[in-house]
């Protein structure tokens, strides 16, 4: 360490000069040093011209962060080092600076403050890929020359590098510097068939590098231009050669040149080069050979320095195009068909078609077809000459055009063989056949045939047939699509292959394999295939099949045209809402119809179809529908249901009138009796027409009165005092009642049907009829009947007249008589001491008959407030008992 402090105390005073007349006392060493990145740098402050402070007041600040401690190092109590680790981040001022706080420091703090200013950067780096060249000016080459290399390794901003390009000739030396990666020099002349020496020099504050040293001949650097005048022959005599002819770009006393020639048929880019070691050097012409008959060729040239391996290539010289003679084709025709069903059941029609030759030769002018039915067997065979209107440009085109030649009808039973060939303007082509069996024959077909897409292409892979798969001569392999078909041939042998087609995306091909036994036609093996599948173009339209239901609808949409399905539908998925929530049912995509089920009544719905693809999918448009509140027939349903059950009641009703005819009869039509025909008018109590006992019917009807002896007292104690008014007009009344008459056998007087219309109706009979008699079983009002009990009996008249309510309802007549005869029981029962006399005398009328019209007009005599007079009577009328009496009330 000794040695190390002495060497750095060695420096600084070695600076001490160059600061001698600075005022500050402070001094760092070294100053504005260039740093390395990447390497350590120590700096040391140094105290000078004062004793006020010692290395122990200072410290270190960069980029106005000050320096840790621990990177500090004191060399004595005037020296303090720092060491830094150098970075693209330390660029900037270094200061040194004193913290003591004391009167002369802070009055004179300039001059305890010292900086330096730190550049960085990287030491240049060897240049590489030193390539220089010299292009050709007129009919020379040019004294500029180019030169560009590859910059290696970092630079900054504080430290550029700087390349300098040296070029060095037999008596001539140049250079120029320049900051890119590539120079151009300028010479007094090119040096032609001189050696020459060339590199780049890199250098910085940090150092100096040189590139590799390029030594060459400078024809070497050399880059011409192409050749000119490129000339290409036919000759009708080699329809396989072109012969090439050109012109050398500069004359061979600057530079001997080496020629490439390159061709290709029109329209292609898979270039043909010419080995360098055919053409020679210093050429003007050659001839190319195996060449294609009547095809388009496109022909280059371009040349360089003899010298192998060296030089640069001049740039390929413009186009030059040339057909060659057309020949006799090659190969034959290439005959397939299409056959679809005829316009009977039993026949197909064959459409002939076929490709030119793979090697035409030429333009194919006409096709040589016959036709061998299997119906004749030993026929001549007649050539048909079909002609082919051709253009020049369709028979250059790579395509092979496909012709159709003629259509046929086949019956399905029959068989048929077909030749052709192809001719041009030399020669005619070989023969091909084709056969067509019968529609029934058992050619084996192919097995398990896949079809898979791979990049652009669609590859396809199958298994022979099990049975004859020896037979099997070649295979053809179909495509087909909506509106263009294409085949190609693969050997016996073969597997796996690719369709060689130009096929399209989001297009559908039937692809079919055809086995073919010697000729005939197998049967093929079919599946549908794409290229790359995509969304539909447009979605299912939907409508609505049939009748609405109020609960359900049966929807069918159409299927989406080939062309814009661009992929396998897999599935629809139907949405369906009424505005509030939207449904959806997923169908598989070989469905075309589905029924709604579950839905409202008279309820509006919206419904759409979405068709979906592996490659997307696409939505159709909206159909409206609203479904109606009742079903078909539902309404008729109800009306023959409410028509059946009212038919059903019309007629139940009317059979019950039937049944019942005579007692609706009875009720709704009554039988008015003629009362001139009864024998009322004859009948007299005295002299009955008939005798004394009635007769068991006559008996019907009668009502009886039964009044218990106590009751009749009871109720005369309490009318005693009514009697006494009364007593006159009942001993004058009768006891029997008539027709018309005031009593039953007095002269006529007038009856009162009830207490309303009693006073207004007037008999004007003139004799009077006694209708009926009345005998009273029991006591009446104390009377006291003989001690053999009979039962009251009111006879009536042989009179016809129809009879009253009451006396058509007896139980009528019952239900009243037990209410008066509960009210009667009500009334309590004692016994009166005076007046007995009176007692004796109504109990003695009592006994004898009861002449009800006078009771009815006494009845009516009654004013409803002589309750006391009226108490002996029950409380209704006597008018209302006459007809539970039997009476006859006239209207």
């Amino acid at each position: 360490m000794v040695p190390a402090r002495f060497l750095v105390l060695a420096c600084l005073v070695s600076t001490l000069p160059a600061i001698a007349g600075s005022d500050s006392h402070l001094v760092i060493a070294p100053q504005s040093p260039v740093l390395e990145i990447g390497t350590n740098f120590t700096a040391t402050c140094l105290i000078l011209n004062t004793d006020k402070i010692t290395a122990d007041d200072l410290y270190w600040n960069i980029s106005e962060t000050t320096v840790p401690k621990e990177q500090y190092t004191k060399l004595n109590s005037s020296a303090l080092n720092v060491t830094l680790l150098v970075t693209d981040k330390i660029s900037g001022w270094l200061f040194c600076v004193c913290k003591k706080q004391i009167p002369d420091v802070d009055l004179n703090r300039g001059k305890f403050i010292h900086g330096i200013l730190l550049e960085t950067g990287y030491r240049p780096e060897k240049p590489e890929n030193l390539s220089c060249i010299a292009v050709q000016e007129g009919k020379e080459i040019s004294r500029v020359i180019s030169c560009e290399w590859e910059s290696v390794g970092r630079q900054t901003l504080h430290v550029p590098t700087t390349y300098t390009l040296r070029v060095v000739s037999t008596d001539a030396h140049y250079n120029v510097s320049t900051r890119e990666n590539h120079a151009e020099l300028r010479m007094t002349v090119f040096p032609n068939h001189v050696s020459m020496e060339i590199w780049v020099e890199a250098h910085n504050k940090l150092g100096a590098v040189e590139s590799e040293h390029l030594k060459e001949n400078a024809n070497y650097f050399v880059k011409t231009n192409p050749p000119s005048g490129i000339n290409v022959i036919s000759e009708k005599a080699f329809p396989t050669c072109l012969l090439i002819n050109w012109t050398h770009p500069i004359a061979e006393v600057y530079v001997r040149l080496l020629y490439q020639i390159r061709f290709c048929s029109s329209g292609s880019h898979n270039w043909t080069y010419v080995p360098l070691g055919v053409t020679g050097k210093g050429i003007e012409s050659f001839r190319l050979q195996e060449l294609q008959p009547d095809t388009v060729y496109v022909i280059q040239v371009r040349c360089k320095y003899d010298k192998e391996g060296h030089g640069y290539w001049s740039d390929w010289s413009a186009n030059a195009t040339k057909r060659t003679p057309e020949d006799r084709p090659e190969g034959k025709p290439d005959l397939w068909k299409i056959i679809t069903e005829g316009d009977n059941s039993s026949d197909r029609r064959v459409q002939l078609i076929c490709k030119d030759p793979e090697f035409a030769n030429g333009r194919i002018i006409n096709f040589n077809i016959k036709i061998q039915e299997n119906k004749v067997k030993n026929g001549s065979w007649v050539w048909e000459r079909i002609l082919v209107n051709r253009s020049e440009a369709d028979s250059s085109s790579e395509q092979r055009k496909i012709t159709p030649l003629k259509e046929i009808h086949l019956a399905d039973k029959d068989s048929v063989k077909v030749y052709l060939t192809a001719s041009n303007s030399v020669g005619t082509s070989v023969e091909a056949s084709l056969f067509i069996p019968d529609k029934a024959c058992a050619c084996t077909p192919i097995e398990k045939l896949k079809v898979w897409s791979d990049g652009d292409q669609l590859k396809l892979e199958w298994k022979p047939p099990n049975s004859n798969s020896n037979s099997v001569s070649e295979y053809v392999v179909e495509w087909v699509t909506e509106d263009r078909m294409d085949w190609q041939r693969e050997s016996r042998n073969t597997r796996r292959t690719a369709i060689k087609g130009n096929l399209e995306k989001f297009v559908c091909y039937n692809i079919s394999v055809y086995p073919i036994y010697s000729g005939w036609i197998g049967k093929p093996t079919s599946v549908e295939a794409f290229l790359e599948q995509g969304a539909p173009l447009e979605g299912p339209t939907v409508r609505l099949n049939g009748r609405l239901g109020r609960n359900r609808a049966e929807l069918v949409w159409t299927e989406i045209p080939q062309r814009s399905r661009q992929g396998f539908i897999t599935n629809y998925t139907i949405f369906y809402t009424n505005g509030t929530e939207v449904h959806s049912v997923t169908v598989p995509g070989n469905t075309t119809s589905y029924t709604l089920t579950s839905l409202s009544r008279g309820t509006k719905y919206d419904t759409w179809i979405r068709a979906s693809t592996i490659g997307g999918s696409k939505k159709g448009f909206n159909h409206s529908f609203t479904t109606p509140k009742y079903d078909k027939g539902e309404i008729e349903a109800i009306v023959v249901g409410v028509s059946l059950g009212f038919l059903f009641v019309v007629v139940m009703t009317m059979v019950l009138c039937a049944y019942k005819k005579d007692a609706l009869k009875k009720n709704f039509w009554p039988q008015i009796p003629n009362p001139r025909e009864s024998t009322i008018g004859n009948w007299s109590p005295d002299y009955p027409l008939k005798a004394d006992t009635p007769k068991e019917n006559c008996l019907s009807g009668i009502s009886v009165l039964d009044v218990d002896v106590c009751d009749g007292k009871c109720v005369f104690e309490e009318d005693k005092a009514s009697l006494a008014l009364k007593k006159d007009k009942y001993l004058s009344e009768e006891h029997s009642s008539g027709i018309g008459g005031s009593s039953c056998m007095s002269s006529p007087r007038q009856s009162v049907s009830d207490s309303d219309e009693g006073g207004d109706m007037a008999d004007t009979t003139a004799s009077t009829v006694q209708y009926s008699s009345v005998v009273a079983s029991n006591g009446y009002k104390g009377q006291n009947p003989s001690s053999q009990p009979q039962q009251t009996i009111f006879s009536r008249s042989e009179s016809t007249q129809p009879l009253l309510d009451s006396e058509e309802n007896p139980d009528m007549l019952v239900q009243e008589g037990s209410r008066q005869s509960q009210r009667f029981s009500r009334q309590p029962c004692f016994t009166h001491t005076a007046g007995d006399e009176e007692l004796e005398m109504e109990q003695q009328r009592a006994l004898e008959p009861l002449d009800f019209c006078s009771l009815e007009e006494n009845s009516e005599q009654m004013t409803p407030t002589d309750e006391q007079s009226a108490d002996w009577l029950p409380s209704t009328p006597i008018s209302s008992y006459m007809p539970q009496l039997g009476g006859y009330r006239p209207q």
